[in-house]
C-alpha cells in the first residue's frame, strides 16, 4: 500500500477508535483534528511507499524506509505528546511519538525520577547519604550527571544527581560533605536550579561566576583545611564508572599542588580518591525503586542515510591507528559507537537514538560490548556479522583492555581521557596510553553527502510540521482568543512532527516557555507545576524544539508574540538578537578558523546597548544522532580551539533573557560549505553592487548554508535598526523557506496560508 493511500485509510478507520479510546473530550477533539488534516497533506506530499522529497538542485531525492509495526493501544502522556501519529493501520500515541517502537509507559523516565525525588525531603536524603558515606569511610562524595559513557542525556537509572538534588537539568555536579551539600551548574541553569534546590540544605555554586571555585579548587581548599585540622587525608568518594578519566587526573594534580604549600620537607598526602570498588554507588544504596538499565534493541541505520560502510570506517580508523602506533582503540561515547557500526537505538536514552555499549578496534578484531538483547533482531545480527563485528558482554570491556595490554609489552591503547570514564583509563599504564581525540569524533563531525542530504530533507519536513503548528497556534490565540498551556503547545507541536515520514521522536525535551519561563534557558513545562503558564496575546513564548527523523536531526528556536502592538523594548532586543543571528550566518571565513572567533558577531548588536547572554552561540548536531555533538562549537570561551570544517553542522542561536520577564532566542542550524574563488562571497543576498569575489590565494574559504526552514516573525522587527543588507538577508531566507516547504503543504490550508503570509517581503517604510 502506498503512503498516500495508507494515510487515507488511517483517516477513515481511526476516527471511531479515537472516540472510543480517548481519555477526555479535549484530547478526542484534538486527535480527530490531526486525523482530519493528515490524509490530504500526506497524499499530496508522498505518492508511493518510497516517496521522493522536495528536490534540492543537484542532490538526489531521499527515499523513506519501510513501514512500521504497530500496537492497538492509544497511550496518553502528560508531557511531550498526546496526539495522533500515523504509523500504520492503528494510531500510536506516546510521549515521544515513536513510529517503530511503541512505549507502554504513561509517563517518561524523567517524570518517574522527578516523582521519586520529590517523595523524600532533601534533609532525609542527605541524612541517608551521610550515613552511607560514614559506613564507606569517605568524607566527601561526588555525584555527577553522567553515566558510564559520559552522556549529556542519560538513562533514568543514572539520573542520580537529579534524584538526590531534585534539580533535573542536563548539566550539574553535586558534592556532599559531612555537614554541607553543593550543586555546581552553568549559566543555562542558574534560574532553574535556584527554583528546584531546597535552599535550606543545598548551596548553588554558579559555575564560572566570580568567587565561585571550580570543584577541584574547592576540594583542594577543603583538603588543606581538613589536613590542617585532623592531620589525615580527606577521603573523596566517587564512582569510577561515571567520572571522566581527565577529572580524576585533575583532582590528583590539584591535591598534589596544594600539598606543596604545606609545611614540611616532604609534601604530605592531603587527599585521596576512593572509588569504593566492589561497593554499591552511594546514591544507589539510598534510592528505593531505582529504574533498571535499559536493554532496547539496535536497529540498522541504512546505507542510503549513513553514506559509508562499517568496513570502510574500520579501515580508515586502523590507518589512523597505524600512524598513532596504537594497537587498540577504545570507544566509550554512545554516539561514536552508533556512528561506527551504522546502528541506532530508541529507548535507552530519552530523545537520543543511541544504545548502551562500548566498542574496541584492534588489528585483528572489531568488538561491540553490549547486552545480548540489543543485537537480538535478525537484521542487526546479520548486519554486524557482515561487517566482521564480534559481539561481547557489556561487562567484559575492562578485562579485555587489560588482556590486550598483557598480550604484548609494546601494545598501546588509544583512549580519549576526556570522553572515557576513569574505570577504563586507570587500567592503562601511562606509558601504554595514547590520550587523544578518537578518530570517530572527527569523522562523525564532518558529514558525508548522504548524511548531509538527510539533514537537509529532515529540515524541509520539519518546516512543514512547524507551518501546520503555527497555523494552529495563531488561530487558537488570535482568532479563538484561547489561553493555551505550555504543555498543550508541546503536545500539539510534537503531534505535527509525528506526522512527518521517518519521524522517530523529539530530539530533546521541548522548551515552551511563556513570559518569564522563556528566561529559564532549559525550561521544561509539566502539568501540575507551579511554574506552568498559559499563552495569550499579552506575553511572548520561546519555543526550542526538534525532531529525530530516520535520516536527520533538527533543532530550532523561535520567539513568538501575538500582541497587537508588542512592547517597543521587547522589539528592540528581539531585533538585535536577529541581527546577531544574521551576523554569524553571513560570515565568510578562512579554513582552520576556530568557532570562538565567530562568536563576537552574534553578540555585537546586543553589546551596543549593554546586553549579552550567558550561553554559547553554537553547538554541533549529529546526522540522525545526538542533537548536541562535538568536536566544534561557537562560544566566547576559548577552551575549544577545534577548527570549523566543511561538512560540519552547527547551531546559530543568540538570545537575551530577562529574569522574571521574558526570554528571546532565534536559532537556525547551518551547514558549513566550501566556497571557491568564483563563488559570491555574500551568499547571493546583498545587492548586486556589493557583491565581491573570494580571492583564494592558496587558502580555502568557508561559508554557511541554511538548514532550518522556518519563518521569523516580521512584526517584532524594528526595521529602523536593521541594515539594508540584513533586510535583504531576511527576504532571501523567507523565499528559500517558501520554495522548499510549500510543495509539502496543501493549497488552501491554514498552514499554506500562514507560510505564504509569513514569507512575504518585510515592509521597509
Amino acid at each position: 500500500m502506498t503512503l498516500s493511500s495508507l494515510a487515507i485509510t488511517v483517516a477513515a478507520t481511526t476516527s471511531t477508535t479515537l472516540k472510543k479510546q480517548s481519555r477526555n473530550s479535549k484530547f478526542s477533539t484534538l486527535a480527530l483534528f490531526f486525523v482530519a488534516t493528515s490524509a490530504s497533506s500526506a497524499a499530496r506530499a508522498f505518492s508511493s511507499s518510497t516517496p521522493t522529497f522536495l528536490p534540492r538542485h543537484h542532490h538526489q531525492s531521499l527515499p523513506r524506509s519501510g513501514a512500521s509495526t504497530l500496537n492497538n493501544s492509544v497511550i496518553y502522556s502528560t508531557r511531550g505528546g498526546s496526539l495522533a501519529s500515523i504509523v500504520g493501520k492503528k494510531i500510536s500515541l506516546s510521549r515521544r511519538f515513536s513510529s517503530t517502537q511503541i512505549e507502554q509507559e504513561v509517563v517518561s523516565e524523567m517524570d518517574e525520577v522527578k516523582a521519586a525525588a520529590s517523595k523524600i525531603s532533601a534533609a532525609d536524603k542527605l541524612a541517608l547519604m551521610r550515613e552511607k558515606m560514614e559506613e564507606n569511610g569517605v568524607d566527601v562524595y561526588i555525584i555527577p550527571s553522567d553515566d558510564p559513557h559520559l552522556s549529556e542525556y542519560v538513562p533514568a537509572a543514572y539520573m542520580r544527581r537529579g534524584y538526590l538534588t531534585d534539580f533535573h537539568g542536563s548539566a550539574g555536579t553535586a558534592l556532599v560533605t559531612k555537614d554541607a551539600a553543593y550543586l555546581w551548574t552553568d549559566s543555562r541553569y542558574f534560574n532553574e536550579a535556584s527554583l528546584r534546590l531546597d535552599a535550606g540544605h543545598w548551596t548553588l555554586m554558579k559555575q564560572g561566576q566570580p568567587k565561585v571555585p571550580t570543584i577541584p579548587k574547592f576540594l583542594a581548599d577543603l583538603a588543606t583545611s581538613h589536613y590542617t585540622t585532623n592531620s589525615k587525608p580527606l577521603k573523596v568518594g566517587m564512582d569510577a564508572y561515571v567520572h571522566a578519566a581527565s577529572f580524576a587526573k585533575e583532582l590528583n594534580e590539584v591535591f598534589a599542588d596544594a600539598a606543596k604549600d604545606m609545611e614540611g620537607d616532604v609534601p604530605p598526602t592531603i587527599a585521596a580518591i576512593d572509588t569504593l570498588d566492589g561497593k554499591q554507588n552511594v546514591v544507589d544504596s539510598i534510592w528505593e525503586g531505582r529504574p533498571d538499565l535499559p536493554k532496547n534493541p539496535f536497529r540498522v541505520h541504512p546505507m542510503k542515510y549513513a553514506g559509508m560502510t562499517v568496513q570502510d570506517k574500520v579501515t580508515k580508523i586502523r590507518s589512523e591507528m597505524t600512524e598513532k602506533k596504537a594497537t587498540m582503540t577504545v570507544f566509550s561515547a554512545l554516539d561514536d559507537i552508533a556512528y561506527l557500526f551504522n546502528v541506532r537505538c530508541m529507548g535507552d536514552v530519552e530523545t537520543c537514538p543511541i544504545g548502551i555499549a562500548y566498542a574496541t578496534i584492534s588489528k585483528d578484531e572489531v568488538a561491540l560490548y553490549c547486552d545480548p538483547e540489543k543485537v537480538a533482531p535478525a537484521d542487526v545480527s546479520e548486519h554486524l556479522k557482515e561487517a566482521g563485528v564480534t559481539v561481547k558482554s557489556y561487562g567484559d570491556i575492562v578485562s579485555d583492555i587489560e588482556s590486550h595490554l598483557s598480550a604484548g609489552k609494546k601494545n598501546k591503547v588509544w583512549l580519549d581521557n576526556g570522553r572515557s570514564n576513569y574505570a577504563l583509563s586507570r587500567v592503562i599504564p601511562e606509558a601504554s596510553l595514547i590520550d587523544a581525540q578518537n578518530p570517530v569524533t572527527a569523522m562523525k563531525g564532518c558529514k558525508n553527502e548522504a548524511e548531509m542530504e538527510g539533514m537537509r530533507q529532515a529540515h524541509i519536513v520539519d518546516g512543514a510540521a512547524m507551518a501546520n503548528f503555527m497555523a494552529w497556534l495563531e488561530n487558537a490565540i488570535v482568532v479563538e482568543g484561547r489561553s493555551v498551556s505550555e504543555v498543550e503547545i508541546d503536545e500539539v507541536l510534537t503531534g505535527f512532527r509525528a506526522k512527518q515520514p521517518g519521524f522517530k521522536e523529539v530530539s530533546f525535551p521541548t522548551i515552551a516557555g511563556v513570559g518569564a519561563n522563556g528566561a529559564i534557558v532549559h525550561y521544561r513545562a509539566a502539568e501540575g507545576s507551579d511554574l506552568l503558564k498559559y499563552l495569550d496575546r499579552t506575553q511572548p513564548i520561546l519555543i526550542d524544539s526538534g525532531g529525530q527523523y530516520e535520516y536527520g536531526t533538527t533543532d530550532v528556536t523561535r520567539t513568538w508574540h501575538f500582541a497587537e502592538k508588542p512592547d517597543d523594548e521587547f522589539r528592540e532586543v528581539y531585533t538585535r538578537v536577529l541581527k546577531g543571528n544574521i551576523g554569524v550566518d553571513s560570515m565568510i571565513f578562512p579554513e582552520n578558523t576556530p568557532g570562538f572567533v565567530l562568536d563576537v558577531f552574534a553578540r555585537k548588536a546586543l553589546w551596543e546597548i549593554g546586553k549579552d547572554y550567558g550561553h554559547g552561540t553554537g553547538h554541533g548536531v549529529g546526522a540522525a544522532l545526538n542533537v548536541h555533538e562535538g568536536p566544534h562549537s561557537i562560544s566566547p570561551r576559548w577552551g575549544n580551539k577545534e577548527v570549523l570544517k566543511a561538512g560540519m553542522v552547527t547551531s546559530n542561536e543568540p538570545g537575551y533573557y530577562e529574569d522574571g520577564n521574558f526570554g528571546i532566542r532565534i536559532e537556525n542550524l547551518l551547514e558549513i560549505v566550501e566556497i571557491s574563488s568564483s563563488d559570491d562571497a555574500n551568499n547571493g543576498e546583498e545587492p548586486a553592487n556589493k557583491k565581491q569575489k573570494v580571492a583564494a590565494e592558496g587558502k580555502k574559504f568557508l561559508k554557511f548554508g541554511k538548514l532550518t526552514l522556518i519563518p521569523i516573525q516580521k512584526n517584532l522587527i524594528k526595521v529602523e535598526i536593521m541594515t539594508e543588507d540584513e533586510l535583504n538577508w531576511l527576504d532571501s531566507y523567507h523565499q528559500e523557506v517558501l520554495q522548499k516547504v510549500k510543495p509539502l503543504l496543501e493549497e488552501g490550508t491554514p498552514a499554506m496560508e500562514w507560510l505564504v503570509k509569513s514569507c512575504e517581503p518585510i515592509k521597509r517604510d
